[in-house]
């Protein structure tokens, strides 16, 4: 029992990687051919003023790479994840034998859930990265735009927890359970809307990726104590995209992820840590703060440098969100990417240890 659990969730993941790497190129060549970046550079603060400081960072260690690096590299992950998550089940389908029926991991308990969320998230940043690219310049969606469809979703999957799934409470490390009731739906609207706001960290070669995959790599194992092995091999064949993706994401970026990556993948994020808590008697909700530091640090520095520049008309950070206030300050860009790697694994360790234990 136990090596067949193990294979379910090594297989899908190893299997994700490696028709990642294979999608890359593909994928690299469609990006360079369609020249699908930015037709024009600029970018403003998050009070709406000309942001300085960030265009002296990619005038200096970034130059040109806003109008030469592709956009949208985050199809890489939702496509290669899609793929082997629904391949599997269509084998299983097809091809006698137990072997793929063991390894069918698409499940409506716990696999479905996720994957709507992906694919939800994925779509409309998809759209926002389109209008992005348009030679009229930087459009997108807007932000409003963005955060009403990430609550419209988180609100009906937050309804399905409850009414569906009966999740009504939250786990609460050595005192057992906390019963919210209905609450739980604005709890897990609010988690993924801080979630998605910290996919801003998605601003240096290779920092998204790398924070994304640890992420998703503790609860992929806090899934698999908690015997939801299928919510396990989804998490790792997401891990198993993520890395095929930072192979290419990697100083000097072959593409960016962008919304198209990010928006799905915090909103999945959410999912899963709901879904690790009371369904899976476990903590998974009490262990997101610390798993996701560095998603929630991103958020934080954002409204602590918008407050302070009201309030104080100063700026606590030199760019805000934090990453790029490490790069004003003269640390380069490899330097950030891996010590916030350091940084997520650490965290990730913990958080696994918050989230398994035991009253």
């Amino acid at each position: 029992m136990l090596t067949s659990s193990i294979i379910k969730v090594f297989i899908p993941a190893t299997a994700s990687f490696a028709i990642g790497i294979l999608f890359a190129p593909l994928l690299t060549h469609c990006l360079y051919k369609h020249k699908v970046w930015k037709k024009s550079v600029g970018k403003t603060a998050l009070d709406g003023t000309p942001a300085v400081e960030f265009e002296k960072i990619r005038t200096t260690a970034h130059a040109g790479t806003e109008t030469s690096t592709p956009r949208m590299g985050g199809i890489l992950i939702w496509v290669t994840a899609t793929f082997v998550t629904v391949g599997i089940w269509v084998l299983a389908r097809l091809v006698p034998g137990p072997f793929f029926e063991k390894l069918d991991f698409l499940s409506r308990s716990q696999t479905w859930i996720p994957l709507f969320a992906l694919l939800a998230g994925a779509f409309v940043g998809f759209v926002n990265d389109l209008l992005d690219i348009l030679p009229s310049g930087e459009r997108g969606l807007g932000l409003r735009t963005r955060l009403l469809f990430v609550t419209l979703v988180s609100t009906f999957i937050g309804w399905w927890f409850y009414a569906k799934l009966g999740v009504d409470a939250i786990g609460i490390p050595g005192d057992g359970t906390f019963t919210i009731g209905a609450l739980i739906v604005p709890l897990f609207v609010f988690t993924t809307l801080v979630l998605y706001a910290g996919g801003v960290i998605d601003g240096i070669d290779g920092l998204a990726g790398g924070v994304f995959s640890t992420a998703f790599m503790a609860y992929a194992g806090i899934a698999y104590f908690q015997n939801q092995i299928n919510l396990a091999a989804f998490s790792a064949t997401l891990i198993g995209a993520l890395l095929a993706f930072l192979w290419f994401n990697i100083p000097p970026a072959r593409f960016w992820m962008t919304e198209t990556g990010t928006m799905g993948l915090t909103m999945t994020l959410a999912v899963i840590a709901f879904m690790t808590d009371t369904p899976g008697n476990g903590y998974g909700v009490a262990a997101l703060p610390i798993i996701a530091f560095p998603l929630i640090i991103t958020v934080a520095s954002n409204i602590i440098q918008v407050i302070s520049k009201k309030l104080r008309g100063k700026k606590v950070f030199r760019i805000a969100p934090l990453h790029h206030h490490f790069e004003a300050i003269g640390w380069p860009s490899y330097k950030v990417t891996m010590r916030y790697w350091i940084i997520s694994i650490v965290c990730a360790i913990v958080g696994m240890i918050v989230a398994l234990l035991k009253t």
